[in-house]
């Protein structure tokens, strides 16, 4: 598919999950920038020290820190999807794809030029434990999964899944499938798509 590509580099080094909402945006017609979206719709908070201890809130809820920030973190679909509920008119809606396999999302969104947003990690590189903090509202201990990435699957042929990429002004790129599922399963099989509700009668 020919999804408007947008770069993270140089403005918004932990921005992969807003800017690849963007392009997605973009192929549907929003054009809403990256700062509006970071500005007016995406709900963020940031980590604080509290006797020596870090708290800040769930990557469920917020986005950790500011996209625009390298001392970030990021935020998982469910912020996303809360952000995309407040911009999406009648003509679409947002749908939380979340644990659906790659096979399906090829089956149900891909084969019918409809892009998929998906958590796997930087450059395909190891998942690693990252910072830990405590959540605000519930005091458990959370912890962060280093080298997270968002991307938009865009395409595949036999060997590889291709992807919008926006870190590092990456462009579309191939990954080989093994991999990607991989590390797509380490960030908990996250999606999500963006449909028209007039074709989403008429599938589902």
């Amino acid at each position: 598919m020919s999804v408007p590509y947008i770069s993270q580099a140089g403005e918004y080094p932990t921005g992969c999950e807003v800017v690849s909402t963007s392009m997605i945006l973009k192929y549907y017609g929003y054009n809403i920038s990256v700062d509006k979206f970071i500005d007016d719709y995406l709900e963020s908070s940031f980590l604080e020290e509290v006797n020596g201890d870090l708290y800040g809130p769930n990557p469920n809820e917020a986005f950790v820190g500011d996209p625009r920030s390298v001392y970030s973190y990021g935020c998982y679909a469910p912020v996303i999807v809360n952000s995309l509920n407040k911009i999406l008119g009648k003509e679409h809606c947002v749908k939380n794809t979340t644990g659906s396999g790659f096979n399906e999302l090829i089956e149900n969104y891909i084969d019918k030029e409809i892009p998929v947003l998906v958590w796997t990690s930087l450059n395909l590189l190891p998942t690693e434990s990252g910072a830990e903090w405590y959540l605000r509202e519930s005091g458990e201990k959370f912890q962060w999964i280093s080298n997270e990435h968002c991307m938009v699957f865009v395409g595949y042929d036999k060997d590889k899944y291709y992807f919008n990429d926006p870190y590092e002004g990456n462009g579309v790129v191939g990954y080989d499938k093994k991999l990607v599922e991989k590390r797509f399963k380490e960030l908990g099989d996250q999606s999500i798509v963006i449909l028209n509700n007039k074709l989403m009668n008429r599938i589902y």
